[in-house]
């Protein structure tokens, strides 16, 4: 304990400086990748992307960031287990912050879309195997991360694939495509908001003490979903999509409607990601607190203070201001050609997977939820449509996450333990 009370103010501002560089990785790497069918498929531009995701990542992450932060990522391991040793916990903590961090910068300068959920699980893990063995980790955690891994791409991927195939088939396939648009995009307007409506619901308001049954979570999202419909008819008058139209001008025109139904899913996305991915930045920071607080209690939930969450918010922004632009030309450029349509089924199936996974209670990631809505649109398109040689890539760098970033943060530990003491 006297080790703790010695160095508190050190301990403290480390988190909070390696806290702020976690949430630069985060806004790097992942928040690109919600934004990277929107400007791959030309909906928005790379700018207002940046301006869109900075917006509502940040509210997200403040307004509904966590009222209270689990201080072990994901029960990955045991904390009672360093009950005796408090500082070990509160710099090992400081090392997972910082490996994960440092792996996703690797990975972001490479254009690599990884998860920044398994990169902190891979640093929490590394320290504990070096300070304590293995032990302390919940290794069925282990397996269910290797289990995401598989099925949530194919979910998602599925789930694209038929709801392109839809609008395809519904819409662009059609004589007079315009009217097919008239007929058809409210539904899809329907289903994206309330898709997504019912994530944030779900997953995002609990946080800010509106606890929302099941019930009320569906009926919610019905609403505004109907309430996004009416207002997608009103905007469809407004443009041209009348048969006498030029052939080239409907196509165009019908996705430019898609387009604009893809800022709306964009833009949702980003909130829901800031008010949850947020945590994957803080939630290590706020183990230290507890530490430096409290040695005697360790574990548990710790509250947060309005300023950390506006600092992970604000490392997320500046990490996507930055350097996102390299993550969001794989996504919506490098794995396959991407157009509004495209892009929007990409958006939709990623995000209805998350619905399902979150009733399930299957852990998944957003990164690989939407590499594989992106390749299960591509694969409408025939093999051919994809480019191999950056698939090889990505996949290559989700099977390197956990243990880059757990050797980043074994590494760490033993740098930190000689520093600090």
């Amino acid at each position: 304990m006297s080790m703790i009370a010695q160095h508190a103010e050190l301990y403290l501002a480390l988190a909070c400086l390696f806290g702020f560089f976690m949430a630069w990785g985060i806004g790097a790497n992942d928040v690109a990748n919600a934004m990277g069918t929107s400007v791959g498929s030309g909906a928005i531009k790379l700018w207002h992307a940046v301006l869109i995701a900075g917006i509502f990542e940040f509210l997200g992450a403040w307004l509904a960031g966590g009222e209270v932060t689990e201080t072990i990522s994901k029960d990955l391991i045991r904390p009672e287990i360093f009950a005796a040793d408090p500082h070990v916990l509160a710099t090992g903590m400081l090392a997972a912050l910082l490996g994960a961090a440092t792996f996703l910068v690797f990975a972001s300068l490479r254009g690599l879309p990884v998860s920044t959920g398994q990169s902190i699980i891979g640093g929490i893990l590394g320290f504990a195997l070096v300070a304590a063995g293995p032990d302390p980790v919940n290794w069925s955690e282990i397996v269910s991360i290797v289990i995401s891994w598989i099925v949530s791409p194919i979910i998602a991927g599925a789930i694209a694939f038929v709801l392109f195939e839809s609008i395809r088939r519904l819409i662009l396939s059609q004589t007079n495509p315009a009217e097919g648009a008239r007929r058809y995009m409210a539904y899809y307007v329907f289903l994206a908001a309330f898709v997504i409506c019912l994530v944030t619901l779900e997953k995002g308001l609990s946080h800010i003490g509106l606890h929302l049954s099941l019930a009320e979570s569906i009926g919610g999202a019905l609403v505004l979903g109907l309430i996004a419909a009416m207002i997608s008819r009103v905007l469809l008058r407004r443009i041209d999509l009348m048969p006498e139209a030029a052939a080239t001008d409907r196509y165009r025109n019908v996705e430019r409607v898609f387009g604009y139904a893809q800022i709306f899913t964009a833009a949702t996305m980003a909130f829901a990601h800031g008010s949850n991915d947020v945590a994957n930045a803080i939630g290590p920071v706020a183990a230290v607190v507890n530490v430096v607080e409290d040695p005697r209690h360790i574990g548990g939930q710790s509250e947060l203070a309005g300023w950390v969450l506006v600092l992970g918010g604000a490392g997320i922004v500046f990490g996507l201001a930055t350097y996102g632009h390299k993550v969001m030309r794989t996504i919506g450029a490098g794995i396959t050609e991407l157009t509004p349509t495209r892009g929007f089924s990409a958006e939709l199936s990623a995000a209805t997977t998350v619905v399902l996974a979150t009733w399930f209670g299957i852990p998944v990631s957003t990164t690989q939820t939407l590499v594989g809505a992106v390749l299960g649109v591509g694969l409408a398109r025939g093999m051919r449509a994809l480019d191999l040689s950056v698939l090889g890539s990505v996949f290559t760098g989700w099977l390197l996450t956990v243990p880059g970033a757990a050797v980043f943060a074994a590494v760490y530990y033993f740098i930190l333990r000689a520093v600090i003491g």
